[in-house]
């Protein structure tokens, strides 16, 4: 019998851009190639800003990966991202001509979104368009159809975690931008997600979150994010202070790692003599050129600040996660915003790490 075929869409492939979400979906779809049941394609999103390079010739907007059979990059580069909206511009031509033919000689008999940044909430509603029969899977992974603030609820005012949006609310969050346009964004963005036959939701709390703001319930299942082993959690150290800290993830204000470093400049501070051991971090991430250069400018102070205790070691791969989780004693999630499941949690448990 032949293997059913189970497209993925995501934003963004971790070979272009190291992040959590695009990570877990690249992990699902190698993991489905050893199914006798699914045959999995994996298409991300290329091109400005998350890539520097743009398609590789005119006229090309679907290439492999690495000469891949089963990946393939789709170039959004020449079109004008709506950053509200979270749709192309004056660019319908993206999705009715070029999606649609990828579609057509693909033929998925599944269709998983994992994440629709860049690429535009109308990729759904053309998918229903082009395949009335295929089902559409869609993974909530943060809140950015709630959310204009990038997705993470926080206030723009005082950094405060938001509890609901409403128009008027968002409205204070940016006030260029009126009541009645976040009004429509929502009605729009939820015209387009009525095509989806089944949301998966990693927390019971996105999960809430989401129905309150309109998807129906019966649509969003809740299921934590599956995760391939890949090795036996390392022994406890035999060292008897347990003093070396690590942070993975982006670095981003979102992800608190600011915090983390004024948490480590004033333990340093906190030591009655200077000679007295001070605990040791180690920074793990990447994408700090995506922030905002007073947030690097901040980020690259306080390093200076906490050098003797602080050490940046930079961008990592997942096959390097095992010996850099061995390196530590423990796992720091400072992260600011609601954060929905995070994959360091995980990722520090299945290391035998707290």
């Amino acid at each position: 019998m032949p293997r059913r075929k189970v497209l993925f869409v995501c934003h963004n492939h971790p070979k272009v851009r190291p992040g959590g979400a695009e990570a877990y979906a690249y992990e699902l779809h190698r993991a489905l190639r050893e199914s006798s049941t699914w045959e999995p394609v994996f298409v991300a999103r290329s091109g400005p800003p998350l890539s520097r390079t743009g398609r590789p010739h005119p006229g090309t907007y679907f290439s492999p990966v690495d000469g891949a059979c089963d990946e393939y990059f789709a170039y959004g580069d020449g079109y004008d991202f709506d950053w509200l909206y979270q749709t192309m511009r004056h660019s319908k031509e993206l999705y009715t001509k070029h999606f649609r033919e990828f579609l057509l000689a693909l033929e998925p008999d599944v269709v998983h979104f994992q994440h629709t940044l860049f690429l535009g909430f109308d990729l759904v509603r053309e998918v229903r368009n082009t395949l009335p029969d295929v089902p559409i899977v869609y993974t909530l992974h943060e809140f950015l159809p709630i959310c204009h603030n990038n997705g993470q609820m926080i206030r723009t005012a005082d950094g405060e975690p938001c509890t609901h949006s409403s128009p008027r609310r968002c409205h204070e969050c940016f006030p260029a931008i009126s009541p009645q346009t976040f009004f429509l964004r929502k009605r729009f963005i939820q015209a387009q997600l009525g095509a989806v036959d089944l949301f998966i939701a990693p927390s019971a709390f996105l999960r809430e979150r989401f129905i309150e703001w309109g998807l129906p319930a019966d649509k969003v299942m809740l299921e934590e994010y599956g995760r391939a082993t890949t090795s036996e959690p390392a022994p406890p150290p035999s060292r008897r202070r347990r003093d070396r800290l690590a942070f993975f993830g982006q670095l981003s204000p979102y992800k608190g790692v600011d915090v983390l470093l004024e948490a480590m400049r004033e333990l340093a501070r906190a030591r009655r003599r200077p000679s007295a051991p001070c605990p040791r971090l180690r920074v793990h991430g990447a994408n700090l050129d995506f922030q905002e250069h007073a947030f690097q400018d901040r980020f690259h102070r306080l390093l200076d600040e906490t050098s003797d205790c602080v050490r940046l070691v930079g961008e990592y791969t997942h096959a390097q996660l095992p010996g850099l989780m061995e390196a530590a004693d423990w796992v720091i999630v400072p992260s600011i915003w609601w954060e929905n499941s995070p994959l360091v949690i995980q990722e520090a448990f299945m290391h035998g790490k707290p």
